[in-house]
């Protein structure tokens, strides 16, 4: 397949291009966009076939749910069947964080095929403010069906060098609108269960979405929640069952205190040189001259900046790629609002792997 790509600016926006991008889209073609998360990779989500595409173009396992993209909110009705508590949560939520990076989980529209959703009754929407995606979404004149614009288990794309890298020649357009705000995927907000439960951490956090409703978050470090063997059947959110976001190199966190950390990481990183290995270290600002001997070590920003963390993390994943780099080895950073969102992808990178370097019986060394 040859695809087609086109530069546009989000803040000049060429009309006639995205209403090409928008017919392709209408008529069944596949067309990645960026949207303020990541970049997406979209079909008409009234099209079974369509959407079926996406699955082959990403190698998607075909138990691992899509969201719709909406541009405005007469498009809700097209794909929703929600009622009472559920819609009237759903709007409160949506008045507050709406467009943004927020997909919220409710009762899906029959109009809307299974393939999109694998089967369940429920359907993941978002209402994305990147000025590019609404208006592509708005010309194309139908719900897009949008996971992230990459193969599957890879880095998710922030920028369209990504896209590029995975899926050229696999899909029909990409649009190169430069890169992506906020750099991790949206916050999936589950509103089917009674209690509103975030199963996927973002950048509208649990303590935002709790000043309006009692509500609670997925134990993502939770038994077997990081792999493949993860003991969810049928996982309402994108990103709860299978390794992510991983690097072509294996990916170990490391968490506790600074000392401990920094000198178990170095042991670490000496300890696979010497056995041959290409090595790598992700740290943070405050971190980055305890490392300055070595080689292939990426900052992901300030320890107390996990804004910009989420804007770089993605990037620097490929980065250790591009650098040949066959073993990671990741500090932890701190928890708690857009932090989470930072440590659920490094965790599912890791496929779950964490040493606690506090701990005095680890036994760690010599295991590379």
């Amino acid at each position: 397949m040859k695809t087609e790509i086109f530069k546009i600016d989000p803040h000049k926006i060429d009309t006639e291009i995205l209403k090409y991008c928008a017919g392709c889209i209408r008529g069944g073609g596949l067309v990645c966009f960026p949207t303020e998360t990541v970049y997406g990779l979209g079909a008409n989500a009234f099209m079974k076939n369509s959407v079926s595409k996406i699955f082959k173009a990403k190698g998607r396992p075909s138990d691992n749910p899509l969201i719709v993209h909406i541009s405005d909110y007469e498009m809700l009705d097209l794909v929703t069947d929600c009622t009472g508590v559920q819609r009237e949560m759903m709007m409160k939520i949506a008045a507050k964080y709406w467009p943004g990076p927020l997909t919220m989980i409710v009762s899906r529209d029959d109009a809307i095929p299974e393939t999109v959703s694998c089967g369940l009754s429920t359907i993941g929407i978002r209402y994305p403010v990147n000025p590019i995606a609404r208006e592509l979404i708005k010309l194309a004149g139908v719900p897009v069906a949008a996971p992230s614009a990459n193969l599957s288990g890879k880095p998710s794309p922030s920028a369209a060098s990504h896209v590029i890298e995975d899926l050229e020649g696999k899909v029909d357009i990409i649009i190169d609108g430069g890169s992506c705000d906020v750099g991790v995927e949206s916050t999936v907000l589950d509103l089917t269960s009674g209690k509103p439960t975030i199963l996927r951490p973002g950048a509208v956090t649990l303590e935002q979405i709790s000043a309006l409703y009692d509500a609670e978050a997925f134990d993502w470090k939770g038994s077997h929640a990081g792999g493949e063997d993860c003991d969810i059947e049928n996982p309402k959110s994108p990103g709860m069952k299978y390794t992510h976001y991983s690097p072509k190199a294996d990916v170990v966190i490391y968490e506790g205190n600074r000392e401990n950390v920094v000198k178990i990481v170095k042991s670490e990183y000496q300890s696979a040189v010497t056995n041959g290995f290409n090595a790598g270290i992700l740290t943070v600002d405050e971190n980055i001259d305890f490392y300055s001997d070595l080689k292939n070590v990426i900052s992901l920003g300030s320890v107390n900046d996990p804004k910009s963390q989420a804007a770089e993390l993605f990037a620097s994943l490929r980065g250790f790629d591009e650098l040949g780099v066959q073993k990671v080895f990741a500090e932890a950073v701190p928890t708690g609002g857009v932090g989470d969102a930072v440590m659920n992808r490094l965790f599912r990178a890791a496929g779950g792997q964490i040493i606690d370097c506090n701990k005095k019986n680890n036994n760690i060394f010599g295991n590379i």
